[in-house]
C-alpha cells in the first residue's frame, strides 16, 4: 500500500553525506525507496556508506563534490538529470563550522569558508538545480536546505555558523517564493542540537551536562528524532508546502521564549 510518505522511485542528491546528518539521510530515504546520490569530498566515506545501503536492498552513488565550485556542483547534478532523466530532490546538508570564534577572533579566511560552504553553496545548488529542472521540463521539484535553530537562538562562539544558518533559514523563505512559478518547493529542517562533527566541541565539552539541562526534554537529539521532518519535506506528503522551516530541537527554542 502506498502511503504519503512513500519515495519509490524518487531520486534525492544529498550534499555532505560522508557524515552526519546527509550520512544518516542516505540511508532513510533510501530504505523508503528512493535512489540516492551522495556528495562530498570523502570518497571513501562516502564509498563505504553505499555499500551499506546497497547492502540493505538500497540504490545509492557516490560522487565526489566540493560545494564551494560551481563546475562539481554542477557533475554532480547533473547525475541524476542525465543518468535518471530527473532529479527529484535536493537536500542541502553540507555544513561546517570553524571553532569557537566570535566576531571579533575569526579572521577572514575562515569567515570565507564556513560562510562560503554553509550558505553560498546552498544558493549555488539551488540555483543550478533549478536551471536543470527547467532545462529537463521535469515540471517541478523540492530543495530542502538544513538550517538550525542557531538561525535565532545561539551562544557565544558561534558566530559564522549562526550567521550563516540565519541566512540559510531566511534564503528559504525569500527562495520559495520566487521558486514557485517554476513549481519548485522549498523548505528547511532546523535541527537543535545533536551530536555531529559540527557540534562535537561544544557537547563533548565540561559543559555539555548543565547546556543540555537547558533543553526542555532534558537531552539532546538522536538522528531517527530527524526521520519523520525529513520524509514529510522530501515526499510528495509536503504538497502544499513551501517557506516552511521545521524545528526539531526537543523544545530548547520555546525554552528561550
Amino acid at each position: 500500500m502506498q502511503t504519503p510518505f512513500n519515495m519509490q522511485d524518487k531520486v534525492v542528491a544529498i550534499t555532505g553525506a560522508s557524515s552526519g546528518f546527509g550520512h544518516h539521510f542516505a540511508g532513510v530515504l533510501a530504505a523508503a525507496g528512493a535512489t540516492v546520490i551522495l556528495g562530498a569530498r570523502r570518497e571513501d566515506k562516502l564509498a563505504a556508506r553505499v555499500a551499506e545501503i546497497e547492502a540493505a536492498g538500497g540504490k545509492a552513488i557516490a560522487a565526489s563534490l566540493d560545494v564551494r565550485e560551481r563546475n562539481s556542483i554542477s557533475a554532480f547534478l547533473n547525475i541524476g538529470f542525465e543518468r535518471f532523466g530527473r532529479l527529484d530532490v535536493v537536500i542541502n546538508n553540507a555544513g561546517v563550522e570553524a571553532g569557537a570564534k566570535t566576531y571579533h577572533t575569526i579572521d577572514e579566511d575562515d569567515w570565507n569558508y564556513v560562510l562560503d560552504t554553509n550558505l553560498k553553496s546552498a544558493w549555488l545548488v539551488s540555483k543550478l538545480y533549478t536551471d536543470g529542472v527547467l532545462a529537463h521540463k521535469q515540471g517541478g521539484g523540492n530543495i530542502i536546505m538544513v538550517s538550525s535553530i542557531t538561525d535565532t537562538r545561539t551562544i557565544k562562539g558561534q558566530f559564522p555558523y549562526a550567521v550563516s544558518k540565519g541566512g540559510m533559514t531566511r534564503m528559504t523563505e525569500v527562495m520559495a517564493l520566487e521558486a514557485a512559478k517554476y513549481k519548485i518547493r522549498v523548505n528547511a529542517l532546523a535541527p537543535g542540537y545533536f551530536l555531529t562533527d559540527v557540534s562535537r566541541l561544544l557537547l563533548e565539552s565540561p559543559a555539555a551536562g548543565d547546556f543540555v539541562n537547558g533543553i526542555p526534554m532534558r537531552r539532546t537529539g538522536e538522528f531517527p528524532d530527524l526521520d519523520g521532518p525529513l520524509l514529510l519535506l522530501a515526499s510528495d506528503a509536503s504538497n502544499y508546502m513551501t517557506g516552511s522551516v521545521l524545528t526539531v530541537d526537543g523544545g530548547h527554542v520555546c525554552a528561550s521564549l
